[in-house]
């Protein structure tokens, strides 16, 4: 399969428009990556994705995800503004100069907190669920994988686990289908909203991302790169 590696905060990515993939196909590609973004059509602004897990099952939404394909076609045809379309989602993105794009990743939905487990988080839907845990990030290992694969989420759910610390949030992530990985823009999103946070760094291992809640839209900010 011929692609490109990007990096988004510590989230690998491969990138390929090398004709559309398999669930066999993109197990046996994705190596040590976060995932593969397989381009199904593009023209000047947009592009149409498809996003892969390791373990072959596709993902709705990943904000991470789409700033990649969004740099991707902009570094292909230069331009400053990019749709991102994922199944009926459209993710509209804006190069900020360097390596930085913001998105509009739409509307979000915040549940009301409940106990699974245990475990007292709130459930978050940014056009992927989410389970966000307010603790210690140290506890992801064993959290995210109790609650991933839990009856209550029957689709599965991603996982974040996190805490304040002085003006930002600090978090890790544990992502459906792909286990821990040093991001996520969803994630940060979601944490952001089950926090109440309108405006807030959200800090991974991977770095930090911007997130600013606004007319019940999550716009994202971060940055994007060639891997190699």
């Amino acid at each position: 399969m011929r692609s490109s590696r990007w990096n988004a905060q510590g989230n690998i990515y491969l990138v390929t428009d090398d004709g559309p993939l398999t669930a066999e196909r993109a197990r046996a590609a994705v190596g040590d990556a976060d995932g593969i973004l397989d381009v199904l059509a593009t023209g000047g602004d947009w592009v149409e994705i498809a996003i892969w897990n390791p373990d072959g099952s596709l993902a709705e939404m990943s904000g991470n995800g789409t700033r990649i394909a969004a740099r991707w076609l902009a570094e292909r045809t230069g331009a400053e503004r990019v749709s991102v379309h994922v199944g009926e989602r459209e993710v509209p993105a804006t190069m900020l100069g360097g390596q930085l794009v913001e998105q509009d990743l739409g509307v979000f939905k915040v549940g009301r907190p409940e106990l699974v487990e245990g475990i007292r988080l709130t459930t978050v839907d940014v056009g992927n669920p989410h389970a966000v845990v307010d603790g210690d990030p140290d506890d992801l290992p064993r959290i995210g994988p109790l609650l991933e694969t839990h009856a209550r989420f029957p689709q599965r759910t991603n996982v974040q686990v996190a805490r304040r610390v002085g003006a930002e949030l600090e978090a890790r992530v544990w992502e459906r289908g792909a286990g821990e990985t040093a991001s996520s823009g969803s994630s940060a999103v979601a944490v952001a909203a089950a926090f109440g946070v309108e405006k807030v760094t959200v800090r991974f291992p991977g770095g930090p991302l911007d997130v600013r809640l606004a007319g019940g839209h999550a716009f994202l900010t971060g940055p994007a790169e060639r891997a190699g």
